[in-house]
């Protein structure tokens, strides 16, 4: 498998967020963590992953084995906040400081499959449409664990995580909803276009 950025552990005290620089060169938004497949990982529109415990809780019943926060490479582990639900563009206040955005969904690659040891993983990742949040960096800062999650911007779509997953994986005729979404990292924004033209 070679080395990878998804083994992620939980820390104690304040960790730094700030804008990375530009996808390619392994820098995502928190101190401490990259990502070592550069090409789709990475950079300003993935600065921060997301996954929901509750997702993980019910990944680690169907795989019958512990998932630790960070488990499935995320390096924010949220609890009572509908990740996938999320609509693009959303902005969540992270304590006092933080300011993320969010920005797209995450799909997964042969690197996770290969991390959790699972044959078929990516495609029963898939059919599941839980694939958590990819964040870019609005207002930078520490956040803590524990810190509250605050919903300080909600546009006026109906384009959420799960959709953008939907259509970029197993529906695409679903693809010209997307367009809506003006905050969609500009990289899915230039797929759906393609694929609905």
């Amino acid at each position: 498998m070679g080395t990878t950025g998804i083994d992620k552990r939980p820390v104690h005290g304040p960790v730094a967020v700030k804008a990375p620089g530009p996808k390619g060169t392994g820098e995502v938004g928190l101190a401490g963590d990259r990502v070592y497949d550069v090409k789709h990982h990475g950079g300003v529109h993935q600065a921060v992953y997301a996954y929901a415990r509750e997702d993980l809780d019910t990944w680690q019943t169907e795989l019958g084995r512990p998932l630790a926060n960070g488990g499935f490479g995320e390096n924010l582990t949220s609890l009572g906040l509908d990740v996938n639900g999320a609509l693009i563009g959303e902005r969540w206040r992270i304590g006092p400081d933080v300011v993320l955005e969010v920005s797209c969904a995450r799909i997964p690659c042969a690197t996770f499959q290969g991390w959790l040891e699972r044959d078929g993983w990516i495609k029963r990742f898939t059919r599941a449409a839980r694939p958590g949040a990819y964040l870019r960096v609005i207002e930078p800062g520490d956040i803590r664990a524990g810190d509250p999650v605050e919903i300080v911007h909600r546009p006026e779509h109906d384009v959420t995580v799960a959709l953008v997953f939907r259509a970029m994986t197993l529906e695409p005729e679903l693809l010209p909803r997307l367009l809506v979404a003006e905050a969609l990292s500009p990289e899915e924004q230039e797929s759906a276009r393609r694929r609905t033209a």
